[in-house]
């Protein structure tokens, strides 16, 4: 999923399910900034003090970082939750929607609620619970499961098409195809292009395994939509069962799925201007309010207000810490993603029968 589903859906189901506006933003912002927290290694402050921080995410089509075999712990945790379904580690590996490792890592999340960074904590677990349905049938690990051939989608255009391979290989040839692409990104859903993570996207797919794929997103991210308002609700009333919530009302499922079948600029940054719009028109039930800019980098960004970093982190001349780093939402941020990642890897997973790391 894009930026206008983990930030601006999540945000839209936050307050829905009953979250103040302020703390709404800090799920969805935490719940984005996942995709956007790419800078690993110790934060040198110049006073000699240190903060350790773990990336969440890789620029997709970074190939030296896919071959690394440490992206695992990237990858596994955060983007491809392995559903811990059937016989072999491969099969056992494939991420799969809403399953029994993603209810625990989700309510693990929940129960965190009175720690300082309980919010940033929902927001970086509803990241990976709602990734779940985008990501499905894909794995974390190098897999058949990630090959993809016979790639084709309902209402796309040939110039769509080329754009979304142009986007998809930057700086490669222009006609490389999908069977190439699932030769050169073996992990995750790169030879897939952008079509997991567009809410209207019908498509349909041949994995490495011979099995024939077909997907229909809008009602995946329904349901994603629906689940991830519940968690909240159960965030709220301190309950340890998403069954018993009872999700978005019929009215506001129907804006939804108007705003996501709508919605279909292939620029995820349109997608979500379109969700900023709505929600100042009132288009949903009960909300009229604008959507907090969201700010990934540079100054207004949480790494800018807690450091003073604009953009570059070289780690030449540090930051002065000082106490108000502790409280900033880059820290707990941080710290939140040590957390889920510390629950998936070292308790969940292997508490399922899944020893990748």
């Amino acid at each position: 999923m894009n930026i206008d589903f983990h930030y601006g859906v999540i945000y839209v189901v936050s307050r829905l399910a009953g979250l103040p506006v302020a703390d709404a933003t800090t799920v969805a912002h935490a719940c984005q900034y996942v995709d956007d927290a790419t800078t690993p290694g110790l934060l040198y402050f110049a006073g000699g003090e240190r903060f350790e921080r773990i990336a969440s995410a890789h620029k997709i089509f970074d190939y030296e970082n896919l071959f690394n075999e440490l992206n695992r712990l990237v990858w596994t945790p955060f983007h491809f939750l392995p559903a811990g379904e059937g016989n072999t580690l491969e099969e056992r590996a494939v991420c799969r929607p809403d399953s029994k490792v993603a209810r625990e890592v989700i309510l693990k999340a929940i129960a965190k609620k009175g720690t300082d960074n309980d919010l940033h904590r929902l927001g970086v677990t509803l990241h990976t619970y709602v990734d779940t349905w985008a990501h499905q049938g894909f794995a974390g690990i190098e897999s058949d499961y990630n090959k993809v051939s016979h790639l084709e989608a309902e209402d796309c255009t040939p110039a769509q098409w080329f754009e979304h391979i142009r986007r998809a290989t930057d700086h490669l040839v222009d006609d490389v195809e999908a069977e190439v692409l699932s030769r050169t990104v073996p992990l995750g859903h790169g030879a897939a292009l952008h079509y997991p993570d567009q809410p209207w996207a019908k498509w349909h797919y041949v994995n490495g395994k011979g099995q024939r794929v077909v997907r229909d997103n809008l009602p995946d991210f329904l349901v994603a939509a629906d689940m991830a308002c519940r968690a909240v609700q159960a965030y709220c009333a301190g309950a340890d069962d998403l069954n018993t919530q009872p999700g978005l009302k019929a009215q506001e499922k129907s804006v939804l799925r108007e705003l996501l079948s709508t919605s279909v600029d292939t620029d995820e940054n349109v997608r979500l201007q379109v969700i900023h719009d709505w929600l100042a028109a009132g288009a949903f039930p009960g909300l009229q309010e604008e959507l907090v800019a969201y700010i990934p980098k540079g100054p207004g960004s949480w790494k800018h207000k807690a450091t003073g970093i604009k953009v570059k982190d070289d780690g030449k001349s540090g930051p002065v810490w000082t106490p108000a780093f502790e409280q900033s939402d880059y820290r707990k941020f941080h710290d939140a993603v040590k957390e889920h990642r510390f629950a998936v890897i070292q308790e969940i997973l292997p508490e399922n029968g899944l020893r990748l790391v």
